[in-house]
């Protein structure tokens, strides 16, 4: 599948996220191959050092797209949290590693814009991650990062996970609960609540663009 977008007209900056995007609640919807063209934008709109921190060394351009376009959404799960725009300024990864015996781990990987920061996004997309990983009878929640991401980091210690560290990168393991009715319906109720507000979102957003539509011009001025 051929992904292409307009990097210059869709790239998120700062300035392109309204201020009531600060105010609204956190909400972690599941995503699926539709969104692959967001995930991309989303990706691309990081910078070196975001690339570094995510991926663990700075990608360029056409791995960050093989990346996307070879995302499995039927083996793993991807989560987003969407701005008013309709865009993702958080997402996260969880990956299911090969099972060892009864032992079934999952790793946990999470971007976030950064025009989005401070908002306790990434912190929502890996409850949503370890919510999904205790549900489908993962014991062990895994991340690995550089010791000098923050935002893993603070993840990590807030979740109190057990964090190794070595040569400038670090290994933080969560060991997780088995599912019960509690947690199934607590996953339930987070993605309806998820995809409803997403739908408020892209109603919102098409009001928008017909408004606009209609607004003259400054030529036309």
């Amino acid at each position: 599948m051929e992904l292409t977008i307009n990097r210059t007209a869709e790239q998120i900056v700062a300035s392109d996220l309204p201020l009531k995007d600060a105010r609204m609640p956190v909400l972690v919807r599941e995503l699926s191959s539709a969104d692959r063209e967001r995930l991309l934008t989303h990706f691309l709109a990081l910078d070196e050092d975001d690339r570094l921190l995510r991926f663990g060394q700075v990608v360029p351009d056409h791995v960050i797209e093989n990346y996307v376009r070879n995302l499995n959404f039927s083996n793993d799960k991807v989560f987003g949290v969407f701005g008013s725009a309709l865009e993702l300024i958080g997402v996260g990864h969880l990956a299911y590693l090969p099972a060892e015996g009864d032992k079934r781990t999952a790793e946990f990987g999470v971007s976030v814009l950064e025009s989005a920061r401070g908002r306790g996004i990434g912190s929502k997309l890996f409850e949503r991650a370890a919510m999904r990983s205790r549900n489908t009878h993962v014991s062990v929640l895994y991340m690995h990062c550089l010791s000098r991401n923050s935002t893993m980091m603070h993840i990590a210690k807030k979740s109190g996970m057990k964090i190794e560290y070595a040569y400038g990168e670090a290994d933080a393991y969560l060991s997780l609960t088995p599912a019960d009715q509690s947690s199934i319906m607590a996953e339930l109720l987070q993605e309806q609540a998820a995809v409803f507000d997403y739908a408020i979102k892209r109603q919102a957003h098409r009001a928008s663009q017909v408004f606009q539509a209609f607004m003259p011009t400054a030529d036309a001025a």
